[in-house]
């Protein structure tokens, strides 16, 4: 798998510098073709390969030697591209051009319509002396370093073709088709899910504060168990306050209390110390009835750290722990103890018929090789997921399963103690290899840390390890990646956002587990604290764990000089990577607290960048981003967290930006120098910006996301490639383009006039699932559709908006899903109509009047099916409003 990886990440190289418009060197075009050539069958061969010891801890050796030649060939080119962009540098000479069309300008201004300038024509008069004296220009010297990569890279691949591949291998039967994820099946838990409602809502009868843990194996269902009794209506309503948290092995007690903070309040401060946080916790939880869950607990301490901030109010709150430790129990004082037992013969096959067809009828001549196969999983049901995902996937013939009955039988009677990872092991081996390095990838994010998806697909972007194909983006191919890995059940869908797209993403820790060993195994990445640190100095890829002392993480750094990615979830500051090859740093997750803060001329030393996520400092009130930043000649993703105002004029220089994105501060964007009409062919997000010069025409011919904090321009409408447009100003547009599928427009700060016309252009957008109005003033607070309006919409949420009426018909939002309403204090009721909508799902209504809760509420009782949540401020008239509580009507006070 590495090596695959390795050599589409070559490839990826070539194709960059092919199609670059002024790359930083060239490569003679029958090396560049050979290569090609070489690298292509190569993949070709190892799609089909079986490798003798794929199922053993070793790696094979000759996948060794190709990933070792592919990355030699890396080096060799990256290395030169290093060594230009220096020389370049201390020459003076900035890579300062503009594209503009079809011609080349320099920043001064100045035109050509000739071809860019190619940086290794320039310095080809430069010498680079070797051995004897003798000085060679460093075009000859990157030819002769290829010729030798080329050989070696020929060598294997004549070993490679020597190997019979004469029978097709099964995994290449698998289909490439996405569908419904089915990983949090319940089956044979009807028992224990009744008994563990019993014992959360019983509070009559036992009003003191419980602890109530639930213990069993790794995968065998605990935190499926408790997500289901936690989403129960019932629990919503009992429970004044509901929040979930994971604590895992390496743990952070102020995360963790931050986390439930956020959840119970969302008014929690980052600048918290941990005792101020809990303090906080306690403080909110007094005299609540309240229900937390800490998911995959695996030591007392994380609890005796926490416990005094759980009040005891005598009301019947409690707190539920997950946990494979079954001495926990007795040591969280726990007088009852819910444990799980492997699933019957019964059970068993219920969950192994419905992953591989579902509601379909299981196929008589293959239930006998079936009934062996979930006999191999000895009850556990992760294992029997997974494997029911593998066979959902290859052809449902007695040949193919046979195969794997046999594979998962020798698991079984090698009487290994990592008899659950073995059998997981077959997932990983029947996977196409295409996929297998964005499995593995996984095991990069901490323990069961929800990894945002849209995080994710730049990451495995920028790795590089996905192959081209026709017509789609390489963002494109990674969200249908991801999709096959989740129906095959090893990506498990950890939440999904407002149109029903999966948001956040996760994998079971078992499943983490048989990716880090993999990984390791392959030297696919290293593991700061988990991997042996044998050959460091030739890891590609390093990973700093959360927890992770300062000193180990400088250790890691200084012993990899070859370091493509660094991925850093430590907490820790973590010095500046050593590394001069560096293409990924990822030092900043908008989704945890904390970041590490880098000077940008330093960054500008790693000139092979892809990907850059990292926290910024800025020395003084205002700061422009050098216009060395050409020098990153293929960065990708520009992610920046910043506590300051700065502008971007040398952003135009950055003709391969896909993705920047500005968080917390303000980045400033200016127009192009001189007056230069820019096209960015490649950018498709846009984030975080403020426009600095007024009546802008951003030429972004493929821009998918966009999100401006101040601003505006004049040609939004022809951006017919735009999804996703957002505009926290005082909006004046009256039109949007067609290919809007979510749209949110307002101000933070004053109100601002939504006509008629706007109005009608919105409802008119065909695609359009989300909308977002906040502070928009309807003309005389009257709010009126129309039929034919709103096709698509799904997610609609009024902010703060001065809406008096709102009057439509069901036929006007026919295939809204679900209603946010938010300090609309104006508005008198929510129209009947809405509860007729037949998709209708949830309405969430926070600081509204009571006459729109007691609507809402009329609408619940007529649709049982509706989900309706209320927040309200804490007065005597809105305490009385609890009484509305029911299981589909949640009503929650607000005491802050």
């Amino acid at each position: 798998m590495a090596a695959y990886a390795a050599l589409t990440s070559l490839m990826h190289i070539l194709d960059d510098i092919k199609h670059h418009p002024s790359p930083p060197i060239s490569i003679d075009e029958q090396q560049a073709e050979s290569l090609t050539q070489t690298v292509t069958s190569l993949q070709e061969f190892l799609e089909t390969y079986n490798s003798p010891v794929a199922n053993t801890s070793e790696a094979d050796p000759l996948e060794i030697r190709i990933a070792e030649a592919a990355y030699a060939a890396q080096d060799v080119i990256e290395s030169h591209i290093v060594d230009m962009i220096k020389l370049r540098k201390s020459s003076g000479a900035y890579h300062g051009q503009i594209h503009s069309g079809g011609e080349t300008s320099t920043s001064a201004g100045s035109s050509s319509q000739s071809k860019p300038l190619m940086w290794s024509n320039y310095f080809g008069c430069l010498m680079k002396p070797i051995n004897n004296g003798r000085k060679i220009s460093y075009v000859d010297n990157l030819y002769r370093c290829l010729k030798k990569v080329i050989k070696d890279m020929d060598l294997v691949k004549k070993e490679a073709m020597k190997i019979s591949v004469s029978e097709a291998q099964l995994h290449r039967s698998l289909s490439t088709s996405g569908g419904s994820s089915r990983s949090s099946i319940m089956v044979g838990f009807d028992d224990v899910s009744l008994e563990i409602m019993h014992k959360l809502t019983n509070g009559q009868d036992d009003r003191q504060l419980q602890v109530i843990p639930v213990v069993g194996l790794g995968g065998i269902g605990k935190t499926t168990l408790a997500k289901h009794v936690y989403a129960q209506p019932l629990i919503k309503v009992h429970f004044d306050v509901c929040a979930w948290v994971t604590v895992s092995q390496n743990f952070d007690i102020r995360e963790i209390l931050f986390e439930l903070l956020s959840q119970a309040n969302k008014k929690s401060k980052e600048e918290m110390s941990e005792n101020e946080v809990g303090l906080a916790l306690h403080k909110y939880l007094f005299n609540r009835r309240f229900i937390i869950v800490m998911d995959d607990m695996w030591s007392v301490d994380a609890w005796d750290k926490m416990q005094n901030f759980f009040p005891d109010n005598w009301n019947g709150s409690r707190i539920v722990v997950t946990t494979r430790q079954s001495q926990l129990s007795s040591q969280l004082n726990s007088n009852y103890c819910l444990r799980l037992e492997l699933l019957d013969e019964v059970s068993s096959w219920d969950l192994f018929s419905n992953s591989v067809f579902g509601e379909e009828s299981f196929p008589v001549e293959l239930e006998e090789i079936g009934k062996k196969i979930v006999e191999n999983c000895g009850g556990l049901p992760l294992a029997i997921v997974v494997v029911g995902g593998v066979l959902k996937k290859v052809e449902h013939t007695k040949e193919c399963w046979e195969s794997i009955r046999k594979n998962s039988s020798s698991v079984v009677n090698s009487a290994d103690d990592d008899f659950c990872l073995n059998i997981l092991k077959l997932s990983y081996s029947y996977l196409p290899m295409y996929l297998k390095p964005c499995f593995l990838y996984m095991g990069v994010f901490d323990e069961d840390r929800a990894v945002r998806v849209s995080t994710l697909v730049k990451l495995w972007v920028s790795e590089g390890f996905l192959r081209p194909q026709s017509g789609k983006s390489l963002e494109t191919s990674a969200k249908e990646y991801l999709y096959e890995l989740v129906d095959r059940n090893l990506i498990l869908v950890h939440e999904l956002g407002c149109t029903g797209n999966i948001k956040y993403c996760k994998v079971h820790d078992l499943l983490r587990d048989l990716c880090c060993r993999e990984a390791g195994k392959e030297g696919f990445y290293y593991v700061t604290g988990k991997h042996k640190s044998q050959a460091l100095n030739r890891q590609r890829c390093v990973v700093i764990p959360g927890g992770t002392s300062k000193d180990k993480a400088w250790e890691a750094l200084r012993s990899v000089p070859l370091a493509r990615s660094l991925v850093c979830h430590s907490m820790e500051f973590v010095p500046m990577p050593e590394s001069k090859l560096l293409r990924t740093l990822k030092a900043y997750d908008r989704d945890r607290y904390g970041t590490h803060e880098y000077l940008l001329d330093g960054l500008f030393q790693f000139v092979n960048s892809r990907y850059l996520a990292v926290g910024v400092q800025f020395v003084g009130s205002m700061y422009d981003i050098p216009s060395s930043v050409s020098f990153l000649w293929n960065l990708h993703t520009l992610i920046i967290f910043h506590s300051t105002s700065f502008v971007a004029s040398s952003f135009w220089m950055m003709p391969q930006l896909r993705h920047f994105e500005s968080y917390k501060g303000a980045l400033g964007l200016r127009r192009p120098p001189n007056g230069n009409v820019v096209i960015m062919y490649e950018l498709q997000t846009l984030k975080g910006v403020n426009l600095l010069n007024l009546d802008w025409d951003l030429n972004f011919p493929n821009i998918k996301k966009l999100a401006i904090n101040s601003g505006e321009f004049q040609n939004l409408e022809s951006m017919n490639t735009l999804e996703s447009y957002t505009n926290w100003w005082q909006v004046k547009g009256n039109t949007f383009p067609h290919s809007l599928k979510k749209l949110s427009l307002g101000s933070h700060y004053s109100n601002w006039d939504v006509n008629e016309v706007m109005l009608k252009n919105i409802g008119a957008l065909p695609l359009l699932q989300k909308l977002k109005l906040e502070r928009a003033h309807f003309q005389k607070g009257v709010w009126e559709t129309s039929e034919e309006q709103f096709p698509s919409l799904q997610f609609l949420e009024l902010k703060w908006c001065p809406l008096v009426s709102w009057i439509t018909e069901s036929s006007h939002f026919p295939c809204l899903e679900k209603i946010r309403l938010y300090a609309l204090k104006e508005l008198e009721e929510i129209p009947c109509e809405i509860g007729e909508i037949p998709t209708m799902q949830s309405i969430h209504l926070k600081y509204c009047r009571e006459s729109v809760v007691e609507s809402a509420k009329t609408i619940a009782e007529e649709q049982d099916e509706l989900q309706v949540r209320v927040v309200l401020f804490n007065n005597s008239n809105n305490q009385a409003l609890r009484r509305l509580a029911s299981p589909n009507f949640q009503v929650e006070i607000d005491y802050f």
